[in-house]
Order: C-alpha cells, then structure tokens, then sequence
C-alpha cells in the first residue's frame, strides 16, 4: 500500500541524486530552500520504502499573477517503481497542503521529457522552452489552485 507523508528535506536528497543528478555531486541536490519555514516536503512510502519524493516552495514567479505561490522542485520516482502512480498521489497530496495554505497556483521548471506527465496532471505550460544547465530543455508549467468552499 502506497502511503504520503511529509518527510524532512535530507530524506528527499538520495532519490534526488539518483534520479534527476546523476551525474552531478549529492551536494547538487541540496536546494537553498529546503529549510525555508514554507518549504515542505513529500515521500511516498511503498511497503515502508521511500520510493518517489517531491519538494515545494513558497516562492512568486514572475509570470503569474497571484499572491501566494509555490514552487515544485525534485520530483522524482525511483525508476523500478514507476507507472505505481506514486508522483500522482504526491501531487494531490500536496495540492490539499497548497489550499490549506491558501495558494493561488504552483508552477515549476519542467523537464521536457516530463512535461506530458505534469499535463496529465492538470498543469499547463507557459512560455517557450529553455535550458538550465546541466541538465537540459524545460518548459515553465503551472497549475491554479482551485479553493473548496
């Protein structure tokens, strides 16, 4: 049974290296805001294995009107545990964390071979594509928050 819980920011760094970083330092996966006081962060838990994770911060993109804003950074699942429907779960888990705080909307820098799952997910794209070295093309994407009643 797959379980969502939030998880301390150090928990996230090893599926962080070993899915989006491969190639880079594990120090490459430490984000400077992952002890910001509105960060939190997501694990997905299979049979008490951590198997996907993801990060959000409280943080305004230029692009998009809206007061409060979070930022998706390092999602990722482990390889041999995809199409488990991990990430979907984090992403609704958190989208109930967002509107308990009140967002407008989250966004975040997509990779290009990741941007038909993040549609899948609701989220639309925004802009032209771009590059972030090293790690290749993205595409801004975001996602508005719809409040409950």
């Amino acid at each position: 049974m797959l379980v969502i819980k939030q998880i301390n920011p150090e928990d996230t760094y090893q599926i962080r290296h070993i899915v989006l970083r491969p190639n880079q330092i594990i120090d490459e996966c430490k984000y400077d805001d992952d002890y910001n006081e509105n960060a939190f962060h997501l694990g997905a838990f299979l049979n008490g294995k951590l198997i996907s994770v993801a990060s959000y911060y409280e943080e305004q993109s230029k692009s998009f009107d809206g007061k409060v804003q979070y930022r998706l950074r390092g999602m990722a699942t482990l390889p041999e545990f995809r199409n488990l429907r991990a990430g979907s779960a984090l992403i609704q888990f958190a989208e109930t964390i967002l509107r308990d705080r009140h967002a407008d909307l989250w966004w975040c820098n997509a990779r290009i071979s990741a941007s038909s799952y993040y549609e899948k997910m609701g989220l639309s794209a925004f802009g032209d594509v771009f590059t972030i070295n090293p790690i290749g093309p993205h595409k801004l994407m975001y996602k508005k928050i719809a409040q409950i009643q």
